[in-house]
């Protein structure tokens, strides 16, 4: 994508998540501290858009970006099915990247993890060596590429140790959805006995609606977060969860986009580390 006059020295970040979903997730903190690391120091800035979940706003956000040449490059998460965006900032010549599960039609860079199934594969595995049997996924919105892809992974480690998933289940990563989610499943003929969930904040809500059914964790379900935030380390049980380096893939993002933006002596960006099980207290073996 070829770039438009002289540079704004400004990377944009246009984010599609409802203000109290962003106030109680710090997943976006974490990659904007990443990516500011790197940016700082070159004398680049942040150009953040919180736009909430209209679609109509976030087109309009990278139009503006793009027609008043407020920054150079834009860098984009969480990719969707049938995601628009690739397309509109081809259109805008918009350069970018893509921080997440890259989509396979489009040319966009991506930066994600080198083995982006281990984590899910070394969760499931610590929950069947646990002996449980009933193991339950609560995923993201399926719009979500990555929420196709990690419960692919999931019901493939399941198969291959001869099990089929307990129940799957889909959430908004709002705390109300996830825990009505938890709720319907704990409260089934046969509920599971290990839940594993699509990020830390959604697993905190299985945790708190557990609680409330009288239902212990780790003794009478077992919990999986995933992307170790620090929150999981604070609360009792400690969360087990699946760590992603989120400071990490932020300063990759970073430096892709300013070796693009020709920027010189940029390093190139770092190989992501595979996602890795963290092993704490909400996980146990099973009853």
């Amino acid at each position: 994508m070829a770039l438009r006059g002289a540079k704004t020295r400004a990377i944009g970040m246009v984010v599609n998540r409802a203000p109290d979903l962003l106030n109680a997730d710090p997943h976006f903190a974490l990659l904007i501290a990443g990516m500011e690391s790197e940016l700082a120091p070159r004398d680049y800035g942040l150009l953040l858009h919180i736009v909430g979940e209209h679609p109509e706003a976030e087109e309009r956000a990278y139009r503006r970006l793009a027609d008043e040449r407020r920054v150079d490059a834009v860098v984009l998460t969480e990719s969707r099915v049938n995601d628009p965006r690739a397309a509109l900032l081809h259109d805008l010549r918009l350069p970018a990247v893509l921080i997440g599960t890259p989509w396979p039609t489009h040319p966009i860079p991506a930066v994600e993890a080198t083995d982006r199934d281990q984590g899910m594969k070394d969760a499931v595995d610590h929950l069947v060596g646990l002996g449980h049997r009933r193991i339950a996924y609560v995923s993201g919105p399926e719009d979500r590429v990555h929420t196709g892809h990690r419960r692919g992974t999931f019901t493939d480690r399941l198969h291959h140790h001869g099990l089929l998933p307990s129940h799957t289940a889909a959430s908004d990563f709002a705390a109300r959805t996830t825990g009505a989610a938890v709720t319907q499943l704990l409260l089934d003929d046969s509920p599971p006995t290990a839940i594993v969930f699509a990020n830390d904040m959604m697993a905190l809500a299985g945790i708190s609606a557990a609680r409330r059914l009288g239902r212990d964790v780790p003794g009478d379900v077992s919990v999986v977060g995933h992307d170790d935030l620090p929150v999981g380390q604070l609360l009792h049980p400690q969360l087990t969860t699946i760590r992603q380096d989120l400071d990490h893939m932020g300063r990759a993002a970073a430096l892709s986009l300013l070796r693009h933006l020709g920027e010189e002596d940029t390093p190139a960006p770092p190989a992501v580390t595979p996602p890795q099980l963290v092993v704490r207290e909400s996980t146990a073996q099973a009853r």
